[in-house]
Parts: C-alpha cells; structure tokens; sequence
C-alpha cells in the first residue's frame, strides 16, 4: 500500500489539503496528515478543520512513497521548521513524487530545490519562485520530473490526477 505524507498548520487551503487527499484514499492508499504538534486541531482557510495525526517532527521520507504540500498560508509557517525543509529536501533526493499547489512553493523555496526546475503556483508568489531560479510558467499543471505543482484550487483536478499517475508509475 502506498503512504503518502501530507502537512498542515492553521490556515491551509480547506480544498488543497482534502481533495487530494480523498482522492489519494479512493485509491486505497494512506495519507498521513502531520503538523507540528500530534492530535491538534488546525483551522483551515475556510474554518474546515484538520487534526494532525502526526508531528512533523516525527516523520521520515523513508517511510513514504510521496509528499503533498497544500497551499493557503500555512506554508509561510511551515517553511521556518527545519524539519519540514528537511523532509522536502529528502523527497527531492530520493526523486519521491513531492506535489505542492498554490503557496506551498514557499516550502520548496526555503528548501532550495527549485533552482533550474519548472514549476507553477498561484501567481501572487511567482516573483519568489522566479528569484529561487525556478522557471515559473503560468499553466494548471507543470511536471517537472519528480515535482508536480499547480496554481490554485481550480486546479485540483489535474493536480491531483498527475499525483495519483505518478504514484502508479505513470
């Protein structure tokens, strides 16, 4: 069975966070929702809350076959905790399918591991990918190897399509 981590803090995206992650369960996989502390409740965007069944600081990118990043503004918060940049670096290393939407190209900014890579997000921080070196295109889905981005929640579809491809070897 595939294991595909995801993170939270308060005010993800409510739809980026939860759509893929349904999708990903129809496929029978299990998606482990970490935060940084275990057991709490965090509030998304649009008050749908998620509770973290995990701490970040606990996860390890041996024990999965994928990293999903929503967007909102949590990643402004996550992309300060070591241990979150440490696993997108891990992801990236081991070429683990690391999907990020909307503003979670802050996370993969902070991490270092856009530079000379295609990539997409909500057009509010293209400046800051741009300035990581990544080459920002304005489409619903980029692909770049390994790394899957999108812009926005109108995009989950094809987001989350390539995803769930991807992690069946597609």
């Amino acid at each position: 069975m595939k294991r595909i981590l995801t993170l939270v803090d308060d005010v993800y995206e409510d739809l980026e966070l939860w759509y893929p992650k349904l999708r990903l369960e129809e496929e029978g996989w299990r998606v482990v929702v970490a935060g940084p502390e275990a057991g709490r409740a965090y509030a998304g965007k649009h008050g749908y809350p998620c509770v973290a069944e995990a701490a970040i600081a606990a996860m390890r990118a041996t024990d999965f076959d994928a990293l999903l990043l929503p967007g909102g503004f949590a990643p402004d918060r996550l992309r300060r905790d070591p241990h979150v940049l440490d696993l997108t670096r891990a992801f990236d290393a081991d070429r683990k399918p690391l999907a990020f939407i909307c503003h979670a190209g802050w996370i993969c900014i902070s991490a270092g591991i856009l530079k000379g890579r295609r990539a997409t997000s909500t057009v509010g921080i293209k400046d800051d990918m741009s300035n990581a070196g990544a080459f920002w295109t304005d489409e619903a889905l980029v692909v770049d190897g390994h790394l899957i981005s999108s812009r926005t929640p109108k995009d989950l579809p094809v987001f989350a399509k390539a995803l769930v491809e991807r992690l069946h070897g597609r």
